[in-house]
C-alpha cells in the first residue's frame, strides 16, 4: 500500500491538505453559491418537514427518512438534501438526532467531487451550531480510517467475509484527514474529543493485518496536523503493539517458522519423487508453498511486522526532511518516544521487538543515543525506583551498548567509568554490613548492572584493545574484574550462565579475571529450585534467577529487520584462536592454571566456537548435586 508510506511533513496545515486533496471540483465560493440541480423529491422542503414534524404531522419526515435510506438514491438528490439542511441546522436540536444519524450514514465518501464538498460544508455548519453532534461526526470520520467490509452470500448464509480492495481508500483517508482539520476549525476543542474515539475504535488483534496497518497510519497521521495528541496517540498505539508481541514469543515465532520451512521441503520432495496425490493434497501444496518470502508464518508476528514497519516509517519522516535531519522535530519526537518507553516499554518484561522504536531513533544521532543511554543510568542507580526498574534499566544499557553499532567505543568506555565504579562503590558498602551474601531480591539491581558489564565486555573488547592493546589492556585492568568475580555476593553464581562462560574464557586469555575456581564452586552447590509436578525424579535447575532478558537480542520480523541493516551488530562467534578453551577441572585451587569444560558439547574441531551470549537461549546444566562438569549445549546460531 503506497499511502503507508508517503511521508508526513512538519506543520502540515488544512491549506496542505487542500493542495493535496486532487479532485476536480468548484471553487468554493462558485460552489455555495450555485443553486442546487434539479431533482425529483416527494414532500416538503427540509423546514418544513421538521416544523410539521414537530406539529405531531409525521409523514413528510417518515417519506424524508426512507428516501435518505435509499441505497439509489442519487448525487443531486443528496445534495438538495444537504443544502436544505445546512439552511436549517438551526433546527436540528437533539429531538431530531435521529434524521442527523441517518445523515451521517450516507455513503457520502463514495460519490462526486460535488457531493463531498457539500457533506464537509454541511458537517462545519452542524458542529457549529449544534455541537451536541460533535462525537457522532468524529466518530463517523474515524470509522472511515479502515476498509469497508463486504460479506459474501451464498444461500442465506455467509461463507466470506473478505476485505474491501478499493483502490480509493487513499483517497477516502485524506478527506477524513481533511474533515478533521474543518471541523477543528470550527470547534477548537476538537482534538479533546476525539481521542477517546480514537482509543474506542482501535481495531481488536484478531483484526486482519490490512485492518489494523490502516488504522495505525492514520493515527500517526492525526498527531502531524494535531501535535496536541502526539503523545496519547503513541501510547496508544505501543499499548497495543506490546500486547501482540507479548502474546507472540520469540520461541513461538521461531517454531512457527521452521514448521512452514520444514513443510516446505517435505510437500518440495515429496512432488519431485511424484509421491502426490495431486486431487486431495494440492490446496495443502498451494498453502504452504505459495507463503512470500517476507511474510511471517505465526499470524500474531505477521501483524506486528506490519505495524512496526509503520511505527517506524512515520518515525523516519517526522525526523527527516528531504534527506536531512530534522534536528528539531527529532528531539520533539525523542522525548515523546522516551515518556512512551517509560511509562510502557520499560515495566513490560520479555517483549521482543516493540522496544526498537527507541534503537532506530537513537541511530539518527549519537547525542540521541548518549541521552538515552543517561536517561537509563539515572533510573539505574535511583534507589527511589522500584528493584526491578532499575534492573530492567541495566539490561537496556547492557544490551544498548553491545548491539548498537553507530555507538563507539569511546561511549562503551564513558559508560563502563560509570557503571563499574557504582558495582564496587555497592560492595564497599557491603563489605561491613550484614547482607553482605548472594541474594537476587536483596541485590538484584547490583547482579543487573554486573551481568550488563559482561555482557558489553564481550560484544565490545574487542575494540577496546583494537587501536592500542597495551593501552587497552591498562584500562580494562583498571576496572578490577576480579574483585567483582571474587565478591562475597557472587555475581557469576546470578548472572547468565552463556554470559559467564564467555566473560570467564575472554577475561582468562587477557588475565583480566580468573573465574573458574568461582564457577566450578557454584556448579557444586547448585540447589535444586523445580520438581517434577507428576511426581517423578526429574529436576531443573533455575538457570536464570535474576528473570532478566536482554531487549535488543536479534529482531526476528522479517519486513521490519531491514530497517536494522547496518546499525545491529551481530553476535560474531569466537574462534579457537581468540580465547585458550579449559579442558578440564581437577583441583579448585590451581583452577587458572587448569582447563574447564564449559564448552562441553561444542566441536573442537569446528573454526567457531557457536555460544551466544542470549538470554533466551542460555545453556542448561546438568544437576550437579554431586558435583558433575557443567553440560553445555550448543545455541542456535544468529
Amino acid at each position: 500500500m503506497d499511502f503507508v508510506k508517503e511521508e508526513l511533513a512538519e506543520g502540515s496545515s488544512l491549506d496542505s491538505f487542500e493542495d493535496g486533496f486532487h479532485l476536480t471540483m468548484l471553487g468554493e465560493s462558485e460552489f455555495f453559491s450555485s443553486p442546487p440541480r434539479k431533482a425529483v423529491r416527494f414532500g416538503g422542503t427540509v423546514t418544513e418537514i421538521l416544523k410539521k414534524y414537530k406539529q405531531g404531522d409525521t409523514v413528510d419526515y417518515d417519506l424524508l427518512m426512507t428516501q435518505l435510506d435509499d441505497p439509489e438514491i442519487k448525487d443531486a438528490q443528496i445534495i438538495n438534501w444537504l443544502q436544505e439542511f445546512r439552511d436549517a441546522v438551526a433546527q436540528l436540536t437533539k429531538d431530531f438526532e435521529h434524521v442527523v444519524s441517518k445523515i451521517l450514514k450516507l455513503p457520502w465518501l463514495s460519490r462526486s467531487p460535488v457531493v463531498i464538498e457539500e457533506y464537509l460544508a454541511f458537517l462545519s455548519n452542524l458542529v457549529s451550531a449544534q455541537t451536541v453532534y460533535l462525537r457522532s461526526c468524529l466518530s463517523m470520520l474515524v470509522s472511515s480510517f479502515v476498509p469497508g467490509r463486504i460479506v459474501v452470500q451464498e444461500n442465506g448464509v455467509d461463507i466470506s467475509d473478505s476485505e474491501d480492495e478499493d483502490e480509493n481508500l487513499p483517497r477516502n483517508f485524506d478527506i477524513c484527514h481533511r474533515a478533521l482539520q474543518i471541523i477543528a476549525k470550527y470547534v477548537p476543542s476538537t482534538p479533546q474529543f476525539l481521542m477517546p474515539i480514537l482509543v474506542e475504535k482501535f481495531p481488536f488483534a484478531n483484526k486482519s493485518a490490512r485492518i489494523l496497518e490502516c488504522y495505525v497510519h492514520n493515527l500517526l497521521r492525526i498527531t502531524v496536523y494535531f501535535p496536541v495528541l502526539r503523545l496519547k496517540i503513541l501510547e496508544l498505539v505501543v499499548e497495543k503493539f506490546l500486547k501482540l508481541d507479548v502474546s507472540a514469543s520469540r520461541n513461538d515465532i521461531e517454531d512457527a517458522e521452521e514448521a512452514v520451512a520444514e513443510a516446505k521441503n517435505g510437500l518440495s520432495t515429496c512432488a519431485e519423487e511424484g509421491l502426490f496425490d495431486m486431487d486431495e493434497d494440492e490446496g495443502k501444496r498451494k498453502i504452504h508453498l505459495s507463503l512470500p518470502n517476507d511474510e511471517m508464518a505465526h499470524p500474531v508476528a505477521e501483524r506486528l511486522d506490519i505495524l512496526m514497519s509503520v511505527l517506524l516509517a512515520y518515525i523516519k519522516d517526522i525526523c527527516y526532511d528531504n534527506g536531512e535531519l530534522a534536528l528539531t522535530r527529532t528531539k520533539e519526537l525523542y522525548r515523546d518516544l522516551i515518556v512512551v518507553f517509560d511509562k510502557l516499554v520499560l515495566p513490560t518484561h520479555a517483549s521482543c521487538h516493540v522496544q526498537y522504536f527507541m534503537f532506530y531513533i537513537c541511530s539518527f544521532k549519537l547525542g540521541l543515543a548518549e541521552a538515552f543511554l543517561e536517561h537509563l543510568w539515572k533510573m539505574m542507580q535511583n534507589p527511589n525506583n522500584p528493584a526491578i526498574i532499575r534492573q530492567a534499566a541495566a539490561g537496556y544499557i547492557g544490551s544498548f551498548l553491545a548491539r548498537a553499532t553507530y555507538i563507539p567505543v569511546l561511549t562503551v568506555k564513558t559508560c563502563f567509568d560509570l557503571l563499574v565504579p557504582w558495582i564496587h562503590d555497592y560492595l564497599d558498602n557491603q563489605d561491613a554490613g550484614t547482607k553482605a551474601y548472594c541474594d537476587v531480591a536483596l541485590h538484584g539491581p547490583f547482579y543487573s548492572a554486573c551481568q550488563a558489564v559482561f555482557y558489553i565486555f564481550i560484544f565490545r573488547y574487542k575494540q577496546i584493545l583494537d587501536r592500542n592493546l597495551k593501552k587497552g589492556l591498562a584500562y580494562l585492568q583498571n576496572l578490577n574484574f576480579e574483585r567483582i568475580v571474587m565478591c562475597q555476593l557472587n555475581p557469576l553464581k546470578v548472572c547468565l550462565p552463556s554470559v559467564v562462560n564467555l566473560f570467564a574464557a575472554i577475561t582468562r586469555k587477557f588475565q583480566l579475571a580468573f573465574c573458574y575456581t568461582v564457577i566450578e564452586r557454584n556448579n557444586r552447590q547448585l540447589i535444586p529450585v523445580v520438581r517434577s509436578s507428576t511426581g517423578g525424579d526429574l529436576i531443573q535447575i533455575c538457570t536464570n534467577p535474576l528473570d532478566s532478558f536482554f531487549p535488543f537480542d536479534p529482531y526476528i520480523l522479517k519486513r521490519s529487520k531491514k530497517i536494522f541493516d547496518g546499525i545491529y551488530r551481530v553476535w560474531e562467534d569466537l574462534s579457537l584462536q581468540d580465547i585458550q578453551v579449559p579442558q578440564k577441572i581437577t583441583k579448585l585451587e590451581t583452577a587458572e592454571d587448569e582447563e574447564d569444560d564449559f564448552l562441553k558439547g561444542e566441536s573442537l574441531q569446528n573454526e567457531t566456537i557457536g555460544i551466544t551470549p542470549s538470554s533466551l537461549e542460555s545453556h542448561m546444566h546438568s544437576p550437579s548435586s554431586v558435583g558433575s562438569p557443567l553440560a553445555v549445549f550448543p545455541l542456535h546460531h544468529f
